[in-house]
């Protein structure tokens, strides 16, 4: 069960790390409408990818504190209304309808008084919002 953790982690991990070299990359090229909301797009998803992040930790920790999971679902919620709310890319909104699907499904888990929910489904949403950001 810890190598999972360690798998999820190291997948966020390295989805955040790949958002933030295709933002300094892109950012190089500025001026452009459609890169402007590309990059938005990405640093929402580098967001995305750090509530995703705090999201496995709440919880991993959810005996602590059950609130750290709520939080960390609010924050990938309202960034991904940031994402909706900047495109018209179908793909862009599809990604952002599939890990909005799978972060209420992870709170209705919690509301049913599951204290581990599977984050899975979350993070690969996570994922695949990152890859169809990417310019």
């Amino acid at each position: 069960m810890a190598a999972s953790r360690r798998h999820r982690r190291a997948r966020i991990t390295t989805v955040a790390a790949v958002t933030a070299a295709v933002a300094l990359t892109t950012g190089l090229a500025t001026g452009c409408d459609a890169v402007d909301k590309a990059l938005d797009c990405v640093r929402t998803a580098d967001s995305i990818a750090d509530s995703v992040t705090e999201l496995q930790q709440a919880v991993e920790n959810a005996a602590t504190d059950p609130t750290r999971a709520d939080e960390a679902l609010d924050a990938i919620e309202k960034n991904l209304d940031k994402i909706g709310d900047k495109t018209d890319d179908a793909d862009v909104n599809k990604a952002v309808d599939d890990l909005g699907e799978a972060v209420g499904s992870v709170r209705t888990a919690i509301k049913n008084g599951d204290s581990t929910p599977d984050v899975g489904p979350v993070t690969d949403a996570a994922g695949e919002l990152t890859k169809v950001c990417t310019p």
